[in-house]
């Protein structure tokens, strides 16, 4: 198998552990981290021609109002390899819990300046056609996060 298809077929979630390391590198003032907490990995599939337009409102409104509900980013990345690197966009959000993940995206959803910036960015059609979400928590043979 040639390295390229090898690296083609690799799942998203083999980002985890540079990810993961990256949350620890984090200085967010724990120096420890409750193991209660956990990481949310998102993958957006953005409708046809619209990711440069979901990276926009990623980068100059959702990550600010994220941090305001508690909602940690880790990392985003998207793929340079086809077909996903025209319409995906994949990032790993901290919460310090499951309940807590819960409340922050009911207080997300509920933001008005979310809702208005996710109106004025939908005015020529949605931006994103799917979600796919996923909690994980750190094993008890993983390294801990600083």
């Amino acid at each position: 198998m040639k390295r390229r298809t090898l690296l083609q077929t690799l799942p998203a979630v083999t980002l985890l552990p540079s990810a993961l390391w990256a949350a620890g590198q984090q200085g967010n003032g724990d120096s420890t981290q409750s193991s209660a907490a956990v990481y949310e990995l998102r993958v957006y599939h953005a409708a046809p021609g619209k990711l440069v337009d979901l990276q926009a409102r990623f980068r100059n409104h959702t990550i600010k109002i994220f941090d305001r509900h508690g909602m940690k980013s880790v990392a985003y990345w998207i793929p340079l390899d086809g077909p996903q690197k025209s319409d995906t966009l994949i990032y790993i959000l901290r919460h310090p819990s499951r309940e807590a993940a819960t409340a922050n995206w009911k207080s997300f959803q509920d933001d008005p300046e979310w809702k208005s910036v996710r109106d004025k960015s939908e005015e020529n059609g949605k931006l994103v056609e799917k979600v796919d979400s996923t909690f994980l928590a750190l094993t008890d043979f993983s390294p801990p996060l600083r």
